[in-house]
């Protein structure tokens, strides 16, 4: 990407995901069930197979760079992250394998890029169950391909990110200038769901979103690394109803305070989060909660489930021209390491 984001008609996407039109074959000795494939559907669709079943059911333009491209002016946007489907993030998978799937989709995405004429930039995928295999594929996907940062899940098999088995993790995005995107996957509490399976993302994921940016908040992430920019799907989920018990109990209970070394309200506005929450008196809650220097566009493109017009969305909830300027272009340039958008 070039040190500057230069936007025509303005919006930056930081919020939207890849799927590749085919999977490699298996190539080590014993074939994992739970390596993905791909089934045709109807036409410009293919089912994503995994286990034997079909996980989701996806559209041409998860991978197809052109058709992506028609959709980014109605959205108000100019420039659009790529990042994995979460599902395809893998962490359940042996690490060697993993390693091997998110090598290909990471170089599918470059590929994208480099196919998009500076329209699109890529969030890269590390397999976090191994330490050691993460910090080798993060070095890879910013040193060698160029990527701004990559995405990670909001719990890898149970563990919150805030967790300290992670901090090496962190410590190397810091030392790297990598941003990191968190998106909910495999959220907890789906046993307390009663309904059909979408239930999963409408109900599920914001609550793991938030449970993961607050344990971020409860481990000091941010105190120890001031210079990491990490931000969170969905809006930070959950995290801005939780946030006022969070900071209530940290003056009533001398545990929590001697544990949380800031204000957890003084650390929430040092994270980042995407506007992804279909609502502007929402919208316009989460701007008085975090900040209206730490929300960019997110729209979930191009699941069935997106954001169609963000960046109208982002104009009609009442900010002015300077809020509005930031949540929709110079916020996402900050997060991505480069301080500016500029218009040509």
């Amino acid at each position: 990407m070039p040190s500057t984001l230069r936007c025509a008609c303005g919006g930056v996407d930081v919020h939207s995901h890849v799927v590749p039109e085919n999977f490699p074959a298996y190539i080590g000795r014993t074939v994992q069930g739970d390596w993905p494939s791909m089934a045709p559907a109807q036409p410009c669709h293919r089912s994503v197979m995994i286990a034997g079943k079909n996980y989701r059911t996806v559209v041409d333009k998860c991978w197809d760079v052109a058709k992506r491209l028609q959709d980014l002016p109605a959205m108000g946007l100019e420039l659009q992250v790529m990042s994995p489907m979460p599902e395809l993030l893998s962490y359940w998978m042996n690490a060697a394998d993993a390693q091997q799937l998110l090598r290909f989709l990471n170089d599918q995405i470059a590929a994208m890029v480099d196919a998009s004429a500076g329209r699109l930039a890529g969030l890269g995928a590390v397999p976090l169950q191994d330490m050691d295999l993460a910090l080798r594929e993060l070095e890879y996907v910013v040193k060698v391909l160029g990527f701004p940062g990559v995405e990670v899940g909001s719990n890898i098999n149970g563990v919150p990110i805030g967790a300290p088995q992670f901090d090496p993790f962190f410590e190397a995005c810091e030392a790297l200038d990598a941003a990191v995107f968190v998106h909910a996957i495999r959220p907890a509490g789906m046993e307390r769901l009663v309904g059909p399976p979408p239930l999963q993302q409408v109900l599920g994921y914001p609550g793991d979103v938030g449970l993961a940016a607050a344990s971020v908040i409860t481990s000091n992430l941010l105190v120890r690394r001031p210079k990491l920019r990490i931000a969170f799907s969905h809006g930070g989920g959950t995290l801005a109803s939780l946030l006022p018990r969070l900071q209530q109990g940290w003056g009533v209970f001398p545990a929590l305070r001697e544990a949380v070394h800031q204000a957890p309200t003084e650390q929430a506005r040092k994270l980042f989060y995407d506007t992804l929450v279909f609502d502007a008196p929402t919208l316009r809650h989460l701007v008085a909660s975090f900040g209206d220097t730490q929300l960019m566009v997110g729209t979930d493109y191009p699941f069935n489930f997106h954001d169609q017009t963000p960046v109208q969305r982002i104009e009609a909830a009442g900010f002015d021209d300077a809020v509005t300027a930031r949540l929709v272009q110079d916020n996402a340039g900050r997060f991505l390491g480069r301080q500016k958008v500029t218009f040509p």
